[in-house]
C-alpha cells in the first residue's frame, strides 16, 4: 500500500499509522513524500502511479487529502482514478485540515496511532469523530481489502 500526502502533518499521521502495523508486515506499507496540496496528490497519482498499479495488480494506494469542507472533493479526486483501478485506490482525509485534528484529538502521532487501532480493531472511535466521519464509505472499502495485509 502506498500513500501520498498534501502536508508534512499528514505525513506524520501516516508514519505513526505505519508504526502500529504488525512489525513483520510494516514493509507492506510505504509512506511517500509530501505532495503539497490535494491537486498535486492527484497529479502525482495520475502521472506516476496509474501505470505502476496496472503493472502490479496487488498494489493499493491511499490518497490522503484535505477536504477543506468541500462536499465535492471526494468525487473530484475519484474522477481522476481510472475505472480499472477504482477498487484499489482510496481517498481519505480530514474534513477541514489536519491541524484541526490535532486540536480535536491530540498530537499527530496520537491521531495516526488511534486511526490504526480503529482499522485493526474494526472500531470507529477516531474515524467516527466529526472531522473524519465523512471517510466512512472509503474506510469500509479500505478495511475490506487491506486489513488482512497490514494487521
Amino acid at each position: 500500500m502506498y500513500s501520498y500526502f498534501p502536508r508534512t502533518m499528514t505525513r506524520q499521521l501516516a508514519a505513526e499509522f505505519q508504526a502500529q502495523i504488525d512489525f513483520g508486515r510494516q514493509r507492506q506499507m510505504y509512506v511517500l513524500d509530501v505532495a503539497n496540496g490535494w491537486t498535486r496528490v492527484v497529479d502525482l497519482f495520475v502521472s506516476v502511479h496509474i501505470d505502476e498499479m496496472r503493472r502490479r495488480p496487488t498494489r493499493f494506494m491511499v490518497l490522503l487529502v484535505d477536504f477543506d469542507e468541500d462536499q465535492n472533493r471526494l468525487q473530484k479526486v475519484k474522477s481522476a482514478i481510472p475505472a480499472d483501478l477504482i477498487d484499489r485506490v482510496f481517498v481519505l482525509g480530514a474534513w477541514t485540515k489536519p491541524e484541526d485534528l490535532r486540536h480535536d484529538i491530540g498530537p499527530y502521532g496520537k491521531v495516526g496511532s488511534d486511526m490504526a487501532a480503529d482499522c485493526r480493531d474494526g472500531t470507529d472511535k477516531t474515524w467516527g469523530r466529526p472531522l473524519l466521519r465523512h471517510n466512512g464509505g472509503e474506510l469500509d472499502r479500505l478495511r475490506q481489502h487491506v486489513r488482512s495485509i497490514l494487521f
